[in-house]
């Protein structure tokens, strides 16, 4: 779904289009804290299916999103062209489909990082 405002009443026209999509089916939405993903009790009691999994303030999450995205840019959109906003559209839509089809979780590590030693030399020296 393309919308070119984030308010609620496009966020409820979207979660209303996902439960359309997959019905009876349990869904666990991951959210960000905007205040438009906030404050929807009497939507989710209409749709005891749906559940909300709102990220820590503090959380990267975005650097997840921006490792999807840079996965877009180098296996679909680099070097394309698109004469309208619609063929843009289109070309996402049909790249996130084959996408999905064969998506698996990303496997997060965390590198372990050693501390420099610097001989000689005081931090005020560098």
């Amino acid at each position: 779904t393309h919308s070119k405002r984030r308010r609620r009443v496009e966020f409820l026209d979207f979660m209303n289009s996902l439960t359309a999509a997959f019905p009876g089916r349990k869904l666990h939405v991951i959210l960000d804290n905007l205040n438009t993903h906030k404050k929807n009790e009497n939507w989710l009691k209409a749709h005891p299916n749906v559940q909300f999994h709102f990220t820590p303030t503090s959380a990267s999450w975005l650097n997840q999103v921006e490792v999807w995205f840079s996965i877009l840019q180098g296996q679909s959109l680099s070097g394309t062209s698109f004469t309208s906003l619609k063929q843009l559209q289109e070309h996402i839509d049909a790249y996130v489909n084959a996408y999905n089809d064969k998506a698996e979780p990303f496997v997060w590590t965390k590198k372990k990082v050693r501390q420099r030693r610097f001989k000689g030399r005081r931090l005020t020296q560098l």
